[in-house]
């Protein structure tokens, strides 16, 4: 059996391993770029399939836009091509030949988006107009990490078109808390919302927000972002309305994505020493069945009763595996399954059959206790919700140990190079002040609504916003 890498001595590590050993993902022939594996691909499409609802219940279509972008369309935009320039690849010879114009492999598709935009729009009537789409992305990774940072990934990104401002900003707030209400409710991790600053921000928008997760080595990730690129985006793409009173308008555009990224952050937040803990809602085998089998006997009844305790979770929407694999011993399953993280496993064997009840226990390990098979189904259902919610207070315990006060760099600046956690901290708004969390090799990952330090945490001007600080993936 394999073995991971010390969780506290080596996180890097121990987080790969579990991506390759849990089979999530596996190397590809290019550097950067990674193979999704079925059960990697099945975690990710629950995710997807949430989200997705979501995005088309608040109002949104999903369409396919090309991989390939014209590199003009890039390079109307100074700030877009500027912000990108250094993750681009573009294609320069197809078909044998050079092409007249390069091609880019689309690092985001806000330009050839809204170049249809440009012809779809022409009256007011036609707004707003909410666009998603599923889709790989390519940006050529210096320091990749399976999930985490790979040259190419795969995301949603919403495009929106708005009349007002007003509309712009209340949609780009709202798909925020969609993102919140997935990753607190579903993935069971907690995250910090908040408005990025103006040297953070997506290149070429007016605001953009983000929300923000503490990982337990004490580094922040940024899950996803929201974008309010106002009207700069549609004037380059020449995106012009009839507004009510007749007059020629540009529409205010947003733009807004997360990424399979959410998968590396499940990992990193819940995993421990034996492998992954995946929340029920998302976990693609909520349950995995693991009979007993006696070698040399006939174990016909112990796999009839698994099989039907199989069925009767379908029935009841419980996702869940019958490995019922002889060449193994019940001992090789559990470290198995343990290892990709289902949240409830099930023994049954020829005595549990004769007690009439199985073995239930919790890859959390909050409990392990014989249930009588009458009510088994029922006992499932109760302990998957129990679980869903204990891992997020878990979650939420664990950011709370890893979040720190400071009011002064100059105190707080060398523990946070050392410990590895988030500062919240006052500033004054200074792009100058900001700047000095590099030589620590931190940023400000957001803004808050409060404001709980009377100075900024460089100079001695009034704090205007309270700022998170932290060093990020």
């Amino acid at each position: 059996m394999s073995t991971l890498p010390d969780i506290k001595k080596d996180f890097s590590g121990w987080y790969q391993e579990i991506v390759y050993q849990a089979e999530l993902a596996d190397q590809a022939p290019v550097r950067g770029t990674m193979v999704i594996r079925p059960y990697g691909n099945a975690l990710w499409e629950n995710i997807k399939s949430r989200l997705d609802q979501r995005i088309k219940e608040t109002g949104h279509e999903n369409a396919i836009f090309p991989l390939f972008i014209p590199e003009s369309f890039l390079k109307r935009e100074a700030a877009h091509i500027e912000g990108f320039a250094p993750e681009l690849a573009v294609v320069t010879h197809a078909g044998g030949k050079k092409l007249e114009e390069p091609l880019v492999v689309r690092p985001t598709s806000e330009t050839i988006i809204h170049a249809m935009f440009a012809k779809w729009i022409r009256s007011w009537r036609d707004l707003p107009l909410k666009i998603n789409q599923w889709a790989n992305v390519v940006r050529w990774e210096m320091r990749p990490r399976a999930f985490l940072r790979t040259t190419e990934f795969f995301w949603q990104e919403g495009h929106t078109a708005h009349a007002t401002y007003q509309e712009a900003e209340e949609e780009a707030y709202k798909m925020l808390r969609e993102y919140v209400d997935l990753c607190e409710n579903w993935l069971a991790i907690p995250v910090v919302a908040g408005e990025k600053t103006a040297s953070e921000r997506f290149p070429g928008a007016e605001k953009t927000l983000t929300f923000e997760g503490i990982m337990p080595d004490g580094k922040a990730l940024q899950m996803g972002t929201s974008h309010v690129l106002n009207q700069s985006f549609a004037k380059v793409a020449d995106m012009k309305f009839q507004d009510k009173d007749g007059a020629i308008a540009y529409p205010y555009l947003t733009s807004w994505g997360t990424t399979t990224r959410l998968v590396g952050a499940v990992v990193m937040v819940h995993g421990d020493e034996k492998g992954l803990i995946l929340p029920p809602k998302i976990a693609p085998f909520q349950v995995v069945i693991i009979p007993i089998l006696i070698k040399n006997k006939d174990n016909a009844m112990t796999l009839a009763a698994a099989q039907k305790m199989a069925e009767d979770f379908k029935q009841a929407g419980i996702r869940c595996k019958v490995d019922a694999d002889d060449t193994k011993t019940p001992g090789a399953k559990f470290f198995h399954w343990e290892m990709k993280g289902v949240p409830l496993r099930i023994e049954i064997g020829p005595r549990d059959l004769e007690a009439n009840q199985a073995i239930v226990a919790d890859r959390l390990g909050l409990a392990k206790e014989p249930v009588t098979l009458d009510g088994l189904t029922t006992h499932v259902s109760s302990r998957l919700e129990i679980i869903q919610q204990a891992m997020f207070k878990r979650a939420v315990e664990s950011r709370a140990s890893l979040w720190r006060k400071g009011e002064k760099l100059s105190e707080f600046g060398p523990k946070l190079a050392e410990e590895n956690c988030f500062y919240q901290t006052g500033w004054c708004g200074d792009p100058a002040c900001e700047q000095q969390l590099k030589q620590y090799k931190s940023f400000t990952r957001c803004l808050l609504e409060e404001k709980t330090f009377k100075e900024c945490f460089v100079c001695d001007r009034p704090n205007l916003r309270d700022v998170l600080v932290a060093k990020s993936y």
